[in-house]
């Protein structure tokens, strides 16, 4: 596509957790728990409240459609102010000063006073109904003149665990959101300002590492469109993907729109009707546990509900997640009829009932219920209108599917979800603290070093710069460990025997370094390291990994091993003459089992090799 004459403009949101000790207005640690260790439950109902101007967010309206009961798990590390049983502890500074030094890195300007808000959020996440942020910075810069609008502080929502059922460990860990302006223009721009968040973040040393730790939310329109925005993209590599794929859906849709109006189909609420008793003796096992069914002529829509808008996404899926806001499962619809059970009888039943012409597409509610048959009725016919609208692209959230697709989750929130937080105290930034304020040396800067005065490769230095590993790494170069030792290591070697099924969590940081430390020392070769870090991973010490596995041999005795090899070998040396070398190395390493460099080993296997057939060519 050309994403230009389109009209592409997208933003980005980073949403990371930081590494502190404590959550944000509670004294409670950041550690997560399996949920098998829960303490104790409790249940909530949430509602929406009104804001300061009297009206109710339409995000939290939408919620509200659904009639659900949440519940919490509790754990010995968690607290009454995550139940919301008690008020919030004044702000973490730990996280707040990471905060700032963040926002210095960008070059932004802090706000003087860090006022907390209340964000209305009903959706299960926050067991008090809203989630406390507060802004931190604005106007800020990134490479290429992109720019970040805000920096703001939050606390982290429950993790859910199914469905309605949330865990508290999560809640309240701090997190940053960062927010740019809409200032790109391709896919992969959007990805690579995504990727130099990041390593910014990281070049911290003080950010959450793994996955769901840090969350990407993409908002993205086009000419004619509408901004929608997609929220939790956990997977880097996926951000470009998701970004050609709304634009790809955007498209379609603008398309679809266009062949209705030509068609001069319409959408009319009076175009429903109940067909429950038309379907008393189906044998579709969906249909016959239905308590109430309805079915919605869309006049012209035929073939055009059924239309990909997106990888295994069509019209009808958009309308579908619309219903769904009711509980229902899902929607039929003729374009994709007869199916699940329903005949082609049944079909034209169905199209004589709605007086369904050629051209129409009649959609089917399934409902447990009037109430919510009703509701789902009324969210087919709002999605519908909204096909044939001037902007047929609904401004919305929507998540993220396997692959790149998206999929409706509710509207875009607007100014009526945010309310001031009475609880907080605002904390004052004054120029001394902000001048105080300092950032750490870029991952990417650190990687040129690693080459520059290090001698690493420039690929295994970037590697390096950039793994969980890096604070082992520096120690073990501060410890005297040589650099390309240690990166090997840390970076191929640990990687390797974790494939193997090896339990490398089980090897202490002290436990690798005094491993790289017997190598320097000659105690043990660095073709040892990975059987040594096997042994230790099953629970060996260091001294008995290398008394077994790396035993001490002199050079003299190295010597005496290798003439015994080479003689007992005679033959097979006068056959392949110096090709015989390579062959004895693999033997003499298993003879000495890893105690001797295998530099040293080929100098002297190669003498005496040469040796050798000097006495018999």
């Amino acid at each position: 596509m050309d994403y230009n004459a389109i009209g592409l403009v997208a933003g980005i949101e980073i949403h990371q957790q930081i590494d502190t000790k404590e959550k944000l207005f509670c004294h409670c640690p950041t550690a997560l728990r399996d949920t098998a260790e829960h303490s104790g439950a409790f249940f909530r109902y949430l509602r929406a409240t009104e804001s300061e101007m009297g009206e109710i967010d339409r995000a939290a309206q939408e919620e509200m459609k659904r009639d659900r009961k949440f519940l919490y798990y509790t754990y010995d590390t968690t607290c009454l102010v995550e139940n919301d049983e008690e008020p919030p502890a004044p702000m973490n500074d730990e996280a707040l000063s990471l905060c700032l030094t963040i926002a210095k890195m960008f070059f932004m300007i802090p706000v003087p006073q860090v006022h907390t808000m209340r964000k209305l959020v009903i959706d299960g996440s926050n067991t008090s109904g809203f989630q406390r942020t507060a802004l931190v910075a604005v106007n800020g810069a990134l490479p290429r003149g992109g720019q970040i609008e805000t920096i703001c502080l939050e606390e982290e929502a429950a993790q859910r665990v199914k469905d309605d059922t949330f865990s508290l460990d999560r809640l309240g860990i701090p997190l940053i959101e960062i927010t740019t302006s809409p200032c790109m223009h391709t896919p992969e721009e959007v990805q690579q300002v995504a990727e130099y968040i990041g390593m910014v973040l990281r070049s911290t040393g003080k950010v959450k590492r793994g996955i769901g730790t840090i969350r990407q939310d993409v908002n993205i329109s086009i000419a004619g469109g509408a901004r929608v925005e997609i929220k939790g993209v956990q997977e880097l590599d996926l951000i470009a993907e998701v970004v050609r794929r709304e634009v790809q859906r955007q498209v379609n849709l603008l398309m679809i729109r266009d062949e209705l109006k030509k068609r001069g189909a319409s959408v009319d609420y009076n175009d429903h009707w109940d067909v429950t008793e038309l379907f008393r003796n189906t044998k579709s096992s969906i249909l016959k546990k239905a308590k109430k069914i309805y079915a919605i002529k869309l006049r012209g829509f035929a073939t055009l509900v059924g239309r990909e808008i997106q990888p295994d996404r069509r019209l009808g899926s958009e309308i579908s997640d619309y219903a769904k806001v009711c509980g229902v499962g899902g929607i039929f619809h003729t374009d994709e009829l007869p199916a699940y059970g329903i005949t082609a009888d049944e079909v034209s039943q169905i199209k004589k009932c709605a007086n369904a012409l050629e051209g129409d597409c009649v959609v089917v509610i399934v409902g447990a219920n009037e109430k919510q048959a009703g509701c789902a009725v009324n969210q087919v016919i709002i999605r519908a209108k909204k096909a044939l609208g001037k902007n047929p692209v609904p401004e919305e959230t929507r998540k993220m599917l396997e692959g790149g697709s998206t999929a409706y989750m509710r509207p875009l929130p607007g100014a009526a979800r945010m309310y001031p937080e009475t609880d907080v105290i605002p904390v004052i930034i004054d120029d001394a603290r902000w001048n105080a304020t300092t950032g750490p040396e870029l991952l990417t800067v650190r990687a040129e070093r690693f080459t520059k005065e290090n001698g690493l490769d420039p690929s295994m230095a970037r590697q390096m710069a950039f793994s969980e590993r890096l604070p082992l790494f520096e120690r073990a170069l501060q410890e005297g460990v040589k650099a390309n030792l240690a990166a090997r290591t840390l970076i191929a070697t640990i990687k390797e025997i974790q494939r193997d099924g090896v339990a490398v969590e089980n090897i202490s940081d002290d436990t690798i370094l005094a491993v790289l430390h017997a190598v320097e020392t000659g105690r043990a070769a660095k073709e040892a390291v990975p059987d040594l870090l096997r042994s230790m991973a099953s629970g060996s010490t260091v001294d008995d990994a290398l008394t077994h596995l790396a035993p001490s041999v002199s050079r003299e005795e190295l010597e005496s091993i290798i003439k015994k090899i080479i003689t007992e070998r005679a033959e097979f040396v006068a056959q392949k003459k110096k090709s015989a070398l390579g062959p004895l190395m693999g033997v003499v390493m298993a003879e000495v089992r890893g105690s001797v460099d295998g530099k040293v080993v080929s100098e002297i296997l190669k003498r005496e090799l040469e040796r050798a057939l000097a006495k018999n060519p």
